[in-house]
């Protein structure tokens, strides 16, 4: 058995770009940045950015590009696809890219010291969408970070 499965926890890098394709299908792409924190072998605090490409569909592209703006903390499930193409000059390019099968909105700051949080799950056999909305879920503040034990899986 195979498994191709990615759990991203970050924020949103780009705002979420929404167009749709000659069928009539809506994409959504974005890019997503997450960090890594660490102290190497001095002490001394360490930090690396990586930045990914996210593709939504559909549904899941729609609700992409109502709720979230760049900066927007984000949890994306999916999968990974690599592709490739010729470009202008003829040259092969390729990319790496998640394609979004669920996706949880982070908290939004309300003023107050609860969120509401969206959770969207879309299942790739049946096209089935699920939305639960859940309460009091603490603020994240810009550059906080976030520890690994806080995360629910």
């Amino acid at each position: 058995m195979n498994l191709n499965k990615v759990f991203l926890l970050g924020r949103v890098a780009t705002p979420p770009e929404i167009r749709n394709t000659p069928s009539g299908q809506s994409v959504c792409t974005f890019t997503l940045a997450t960090n890594r924190v660490w102290k190497d072998a001095n002490g001394q605090k360490k930090e690396d950015s990586q930045f990914h490409r996210i593709v939504l569909w559909q549904r899941l592209a729609q609700i992409a590009s109502q709720f979230l703006t760049k900066g927007s903390l984000v949890l994306i499930e999916g999968r990974i696809q690599n592709r490739s193409w010729d470009d202008k000059t003829g040259a092969k390019r390729y990319t790496t890219e998640i394609i979004a099968e669920g996706m949880q909105l982070g908290p939004r700051n309300t003023g107050g010291n609860t969120a509401s949080e969206l959770n969207v799950n879309q299942d790739s056999k049946s096209n089935k969408k699920e939305i639960v909305e859940e309460e009091d879920i603490p603020i994240i503040e810009d550059g906080e970070e976030i520890d690994i034990k806080d995360i629910p899986f």
